[in-house]
């Protein structure tokens, strides 16, 4: 009988225990007897539950054994290896090494156990007072029991320091645990794959692709992938808007705080689209673990059977992909879920809603802002680019528009209480304005004849004035001067 890992150490023992006593049991031998037997059981070799090598057991041993068994109603339990007595409480450390491993724990959390052993060994040496240095087992147990645990080295980048901190100390402040939402579109993962090969472009060049992957989160149905030769917003949008209209619009999705999932566009995108928008806590990829695993995949997988092709182009890395994940992927089953992605995307249940048109989803993935128009020639500018307003909309002073920083062949005009769209602009054609041709400009509301006419007499309110003044009985406060004697004095001069 060899140890199963899978199964404790005192349970092997006490089976072998009861192999061993099992038969005296089973067929209590006549009076006088019992001395024989346990002295034939005790010459014969039996196999050492852990190691397998054949081992012998005195006749006091068994003799102990068949008494304990025989007492106790349970004889596994009975004959069962009993606990230290000192399990399952505080490993004795002396007050002072309990200080050192502290200190040493808070300068370097990233070292091994064995590490802060050795190091907490030479301070006892250079430290007399520090005692007898307990064992490594128990140095070990004990960091274990204070919560001293190995951290995960993470890469930081220049000047990053300090907002890895911050998220170190949040992440260590809350529990993390394993999730999954109850129904299919109520939450999809989204996140950019570094390839691990390049590609050959048309212009000679070989460059990292990045794949874009959104998965849903109850199926793991990958609702759309794609290999992009950057990770902007402009390809994280392109891609997203297919995922929608292949599959639907979702509840909720779950990405990291990269810039492209946190500009202005997408993030008002989703908005408009009703889509919950959850970050990860930063510098942490293991909240999105769902797709991670996946990642594992499409490398060792798909990427695998490329490994023989050469050049790779970006047009059949995505054509070899689409084909792996609808043929392979969706139809295999996952060991987490027990069935296959497609089998559960469609048994549901689903939160999903249906897609809109491909001219609302392109105008959803912009943001506001509002720029002046230019009286001369009704025009605004953005991103160095100037659009024409139409005539009709010349009255605003500063309108609100919806643009997309990566496409400026065109913006919308917007209106700001509601947000309906009312008029898409373009850039400004000039050589097209150089033939002359211009648009007759309609009178803004409804215009009176009267209103052209020549103005008629004092205007009113200077009239009132005039008047007020009068009341005063006070004269005007000038000198009139004599016309004609002012006449003369030139003419002699």
């Amino acid at each position: 009988m060899i140890h199963d890992p899978a199964v404790p150490a005192h349970i092997t023992w006490a089976r072998l225990r009861f192999s061993i006593i099992g038969p005296l049991l089973a067929s209590p031998p006549e009076q006088g007897e019992l001395l024989c037997c346990i002295k034939e059981l005790a010459v014969k070799c039996w196999r050492h539950p852990v190691t397998g090598e054949p081992v012998r057991f005195g006749a006091s041993t068994i003799e102990r054994w068949y008494y304990r068994a025989k007492r106790d109603a349970d004889p596994i339990r009975a004959l069962a290896r009993k606990a230290h007595a000192h399990a399952g409480t505080h490993p004795g450390v002396r007050p002072r090494i309990a200080a050192a491993i502290e200190v040493l724990y808070a300068q370097h959390p990233r070292w091994s156990y064995q590490l802060h052993y050795d190091n907490l060994r030479v301070l006892a040496k250079e430290d007399p007072t520090l005692g007898r240095l307990p064992s490594y087992a128990t140095t070990r147990r004990y960091m274990k029991d204070r919560g001293f645990t190995k951290q995960r080295r993470r890469c930081r980048g220049q000047g990053e320091e300090p907002a890895q901190g911050r998220a170190e100390a949040a992440r260590e402040a809350r529990e993390m645990r394993s999730f999954e939402v109850t129904h299919v579109h109520g939450l999809w993962h989204l996140d950019f794959h570094n390839g691990s090969r390049k590609v050959l472009t048309a212009a000679g060049e070989w460059l990292t692709p990045f794949l874009l992957g959104i998965l849903d989160d109850r199926s793991r149905l990958g609702c759309h992938l794609q290999w992009y030769l950057d990770e902007t917003t402009g390809s994280l949008v392109h891609g997203f808007c297919q995922a929608i209209q292949k599959r639907g619009l979702p509840r909720a999705l779950l990405s990291d705080n990269g810039s492209a999932m946190t500009a202005a566009e997408f993030c008002e995108g989703l908005e408009r689209l009703g889509i919950i928008h959850h970050t990860t806590l930063p510098y942490t990829p293991e909240q999105n673990a769902k797709q991670e695993c996946f990642w594992a995949q499409v490398e060792g997988r798909l990427m695998a059977m490329l490994e023989g092709h050469e050049p790779l182009t970006l047009a059949l890395l995505n054509e070899a992909t689409q084909a792996w994940v609808e043929q392979e992927y969706h139809r295999s089953r996952h060991r987490e879920i027990g069935e296959t992605p497609l089998q559960r995307y469609l048994r549901g249940p689903t939160v999903g809603r249906p897609s809109p048109s491909s001219e609302a989803l392109r105008r959803a993935f912009r943001t506001e802002t509002t720029r002046s128009q230019r009286k001369s020639d009704g025009t605004i500018t953005f991103g160095g680019v100037r659009f024409e307003v139409p005539a009709r909309y010349r009255t605003l002073n500063r309108p609100t528009v919806r643009v997309a920083r990566w496409d400026l062949s065109s913006i919308d005009l917007v209106d700001p209480r509601n947000g309906t769209h009312l008029a898409a602009l373009l850039p400004v054609d000039k050589a097209k304005n150089a033939d002359g041709r211009r648009r007759a400009v309609h009178p803004i509301g409804q215009t009176s004849t009267s209103a052209t006419c020549a103005p008629a007499g004092i205007a009113p309110h200077l009239r009132a004035l005039m008047a007020e003044y009068a009341a005063t009985g006070l004269p005007p406060a000038y000198l009139p001067k004599d016309e004609k004697l002012s006449e003369k004095t030139e003419d002699n001069a």
